[in-house]
């Protein structure tokens, strides 16, 4: 099976992510998640791989023995099972020759990739691109992650002359919800140095960085009255809590930043006159913005609770997930190096860029595996207009093949 037909196999399994479920802590969430994780094993056991198993979760691991008999770093690549909740219809790929302008996905719907919204298509010319038939998403995200590594695992088995140590795979369920698999994933029990996530991202794009991320809940507590008998007894929490929001640093919310600017996100509010409740989202790229942030939070909290009366207002914070980067600094940043070699070895050259957003390899390195992010060539993650370029996909496959190749030759040179 070439990597066309791999990764059309998987889109054909629909694993739309259940966020009632997962809210409810059902992992995975859907049954297609778990389908596929046993699909993906059955075709690791064909390739010769070792010690594979399937949990009850669906996370899904395996081993590739290495072929050289001195010690390598274990390196490990990881791609998600699950496709985004936005759409929860059957996928119908399709591939186009691409020779520019629009590609009409679905006529009789009127579904158009036009070109003048989505202009990078262009740097596609002339290359056979997957995409849908317009009423679904495509499932690169992260499909794509599979079909990559896999298609690397097989040609390391067919050509035995590239000398690699042992190589792990892990695929995990509801990462679009959260990072469900990955907050479940034991990195100790999994054995490797370092690894690295396929997910998202056009050709040669590479993520080492995204946010330090939280979330706050705050809670006003009013004094209901009745309007006739109301003045100077009824204490509204609603507009205790529009006051909240209006002390927020104005600019610093996501739709008036970009690249590295952090922000605070109202993402949810509820409540009446005697109790409201408001769902805010923390993100900033650097560790002290990110203290500075919650720090803001927690004296706004103690400062309206003084103004308006002892416990009127509370907040609780939590963190979600930090930068990579925490994970990739000194004599830990080899896993980046090792990256930008196999890129360049494909005449890629690595574009760096801050995620925005939060992904597998962000838990996973804060919990001992360093992660960075390398991409699979995919674009328009989350909408009918994902589209996948077959040499793209071939490309991050070559990637993980020579990010195998590389970190043996390392080890090698230091015998």
């Amino acid at each position: 099976m070439d990597i066309i037909e791999r990764f059309l196999a998987y889109t054909r399994i629909n694993t739309t992510t259940d966020i009632a479920k997962g809210q409810a802590g059902i992992v995975p969430s859907s049954e297609g998640q778990m389908e596929l994780a046993r699909f993906v094993a059955r075709e690791l056991e064909e390739l010769g791989l070792v010690d594979i198993k399937v949990r009850d979760n669906a996370i899904l691991t395996a081993t590739l023995p290495a072929n050289v008999d001195y010690d390598v770093p274990v390196v490990s690549f990881f791609g998600h099972l699950d496709t985004s909740a936005e759409l929860k219809t059957d996928t119908n790929a399709q591939i186009t020759r691409y020779e520019g302008g629009d590609i009409v996905l679905n006529k009789e719907l009127e579904v158009i990739l036009r070109a003048s919204e989505f202009p990078e298509i262009e740097n596609y010319i002339g290359q056979d691109i997957i995409h849908t038939d317009g009423t679904s998403l495509l499932g690169a995200d992260d499909k794509a992650a599979i079909a990559a590594i896999l298609d690397a695992i097989l040609f390391l088995k067919n050509n035995p002359e590239i000398k690699h140590g042992p190589v792990k795979v892990a695929f995990v369920p509801d990462e679009e919800q959260g990072m469900l698999g990955s907050k479940a994933f034991d990195t100790k029990e999994f054995g490797a140095d370092f690894g690295y996530t396929l997910d998202c991202c056009g050709i040669g794009e590479f993520v080492c960085e995204n946010w330090n991320a939280g979330h706050a809940v705050v809670t006003f507590k009013g004094q209901s009255a009745h309007p006739m008998s109301a003045k100077g007894k009824l204490k509204n929490s609603l507009l205790m809590a529009h006051k909240f929001i209006s002390m927020l640093p104005g600019g610093e919310a996501p739709e008036y930043t970009f690249e590295r600017e952090g922000y605070y996100w109202v993402k949810q509010m509820s409540g009446n006159s005697a109790q409201t409740i408001l769902n805010l989202d923390i993100r900033d790229f650097t560790k002290s913005g990110y203290l500075s942030r919650k720090d803001f939070l927690q004296k706004l909290s103690d400062s309206c609770s003084l103004l308006w009366g002892e416990g009127s207002v509370t907040i609780k914070l939590v963190d979600s997930y930090e930068n990579v980067s925490n994970s990739l600094q000194g004599d830990a940043s080899f896993p980046i190096d090792i990256a930008f070699e196999a890129y360049r070895h494909n005449g890629i050259e690595p574009n760096v860029i801050p995620m925005r957003g939060g992904y597998d390899g962000s838990i996973l390195s804060q919990n001992g595996l360093p992660c960075p992010n390398i991409f699979t060539g995919a674009h328009n993650f989350h909408s009918v207009y994902e589209y996948m370029p077959v040499d793209s996909l071939k490309a991050a496959s070559k990637v993980v093949v020579d990010i195998v190749r590389i970190t043996c030759e390392r080890e090698a040179s230091k015998n």
